[in-house]
């Protein structure tokens, strides 16, 4: 069976086969180590489990590397230079990362997992767009997080960290 014709099966963690093309699959690090270089040349069907990546969030996967190895996506620039990711990134990218916060971070930690570092970068610096350039407050308002501080504690940490406010 011809390389480009050899399909590799993904399970998610719900138990849904996704059945993608070899060169998809081994855009995860993880996936190709997985990979049995045997089952490879036969041109048998390989089933990789992925116990740590639900059906909705392993389909954005898959399609984020699809589109990758069409259209690669462009170098990210550290620091962003931008909030808007359409300003970092080419527009698919960018609206493909446009998505909830739980699903952006479910990418996160899919990616991580499978080790795919462009959709890594992709979705980190999305998640760092939404930091930069707000304050501390804003922050915990974008990210619904709690300030555990006492008026005190937050001001000993403040004063601690001036430097930080003034670059």
């Amino acid at each position: 069976m011809d390389v480009e014709e050899t399909k590799v099966n993904l399970v998610s963690k719900d138990g849904k086969t996704f059945s993608v093309p070899l060169k998809v699959a081994k855009m995860s690090e993880l996936v190709k180590s997985m990979m049995d270089e045997d089952a490879e040349d036969e041109g048998s069907s390989m089933e990789i489990p992925l116990p740590n990546v639900k059906s909705e969030v392993l389909e954005k996967v898959i399609e984020f590397c699809q589109h990758h190895l069409e259209e690669p996506m462009t170098e990210i620039e550290k620091p962003l230079k931008s909030q808007v990711m359409g300003d970092v990134v080419q527009k698919w990218y960018a609206d493909f990362v446009n998505l909830e916060q739980v699903l952006l971070f479910e990418l996160i930690l899919a990616a991580n997992y499978m080790d795919i570092k462009p959709l890594l970068d992709l979705t980190c610096a999305t998640t760092a767009s939404m930091i930069k350039g707000k304050s501390p407050d804003e922050i915990r308002t974008t990210f619904n997080i709690t300030n555990d501080f006492s008026p005190e504690e937050e001001a000993q940490v403040r004063e601690e960290n001036k430097w930080c406010e003034e670059a």
